[in-house]
């Protein structure tokens, strides 16, 4: 693919940026901030639109304020639960939340909801406050903050969808979905898409319904009557989803996926796994064989941490597998995690 040539630097536009961000007294990763500024300088040329600047300018005052949010809780994972806000304390599935959100809290993860009523507050209140966080969006109607998290620190509200769903998919380490709207669909379809073409990190997808419960149920033979069986997904993407009506079998199904595997990253053209324990040369040798179908280059090997991961110290105590991924085979690569979590 053909790139943009990236213009040639100012040198004397750059000199300045540095002086201001020393007037600011420094911080974390200037080169990347200094890329920030001038390309928001260029908004004085490049865009004339007033709207369109107040975008750019709303979009990265909540980002930042978003990440801030969530940086000293960086080392715990967290689950977002998606699901209806119009139900109610006395319906079942607002209970089946309270309980997952309990459970979840127990095993040590935080819960992260839209911070609305019904299926969200019921997250929170599982949960509690003190492993909460809240990601509220304003709308015409006003929708307020659950009272759960009402009055605490780690609630942001935003203005944009898009804002709120990239906060939701890059703290999230699990996303659990309940029975709801348009708007539950939409981050359930959108979830599964950026999985499916790897702009975002592999997670589980888990679909809760009430214990005899159709909802999901139906929504999968929907998926399997009219995109799998005309071929508009592959029969690997149903690996991206699981279904069940038991909050304790969702906790589980998490669980299970970070039994062995951590994390995963691209150090060049590899594909870098990160394990708690490294596959055996006779696993490794099985893996190759089992998933050849996904191997574009170099083969399964155990490896130490790269000079990437060292520079940016990402998890380098861990055990490390790399091989050349097609990079488009995302429900195989769901597959082998569950492999290698077995292992």
């Amino acid at each position: 693919m053909e790139r943009t040539e990236r213009p040639p630097q100012d040198p004397e536009l750059r000199r300045r940026i540095a002086e201001l961000i020393a007037y600011k007294g420094g911080g974390h990763n200037p080169d990347l901030v200094t890329d920030v500024i001038e390309n928001g300088l260029k908004l004085l040329k490049d865009v004339e639109h007033r709207g369109d600047v107040k975008v750019i300018q709303t979009a990265l005052r909540e980002l930042r304020y978003a990440f801030r949010l969530f940086a000293p809780y960086e080392g715990i994972r967290k689950v977002t639960i998606f699901g209806s806000a119009r139900l109610q304390p006395d319906d079942l599935e607002y209970q089946l939340a309270v309980e997952l959100g309990r459970r979840l809290a127990e095993v040590g993860y935080m819960v992260i909801t839209g911070a609305g009523p019904g299926i969200m507050q019921a997250g929170h209140e599982g949960a509690g406050v003190e492993r909460s966080f809240g990601a509220n969006i304003r709308l015409p109607w006003e929708q307020s903050a659950n009272p759960v998290i009402a009055e605490d620190k780690k609630l942001v509200t935003f203005k944009y969808f898009f804002t709120r769903k990239l906060t939701f998919i890059r703290h999230s380490d699990a996303i659990v979905l309940f029975p709801g709207g348009f708007g539950t669909m939409d981050e359930g379809y959108e979830s599964l898409t950026l999985m499916q073409t790897g702009k975002s990190k592999l997670m589980p997808l888990v679909l809760v319904d009430r214990p005899g419960g159709t909802f999901w149920k139906t929504w999968d033979k929907h998926v399997r009557e009219h995109l799998l069986r005309n071929h508009l997904i592959s029969d690997e993407d149903l690996n991206l989803y699981q279904i069940t009506d038991s909050p304790a079998e969702a906790v589980k199904t998490i669980r299970r996926f970070y039994r062995n595997f951590h994390s995963t990253r691209f150090v060049k053209d590899q594909m870098v796994i990160r394990l708690q324990h490294s596959p055996s040369p006779s696993a490794l040798e099985a893996l190759n064989e089992d998933f050849s179908d996904i191997i574009e280059g170099s083969p399964f090997r155990s490896i130490t941490a790269t000079p990437e991961e060292i520079e940016a110290d990402e998890q380098v105590e861990l055990a490390r597998i790399a091989f050349g991924f097609n990079r488009r085979a995302y429900g195989r690569l769901r597959q082998l995690i569950d492999v290698l979590n077995g292992l």
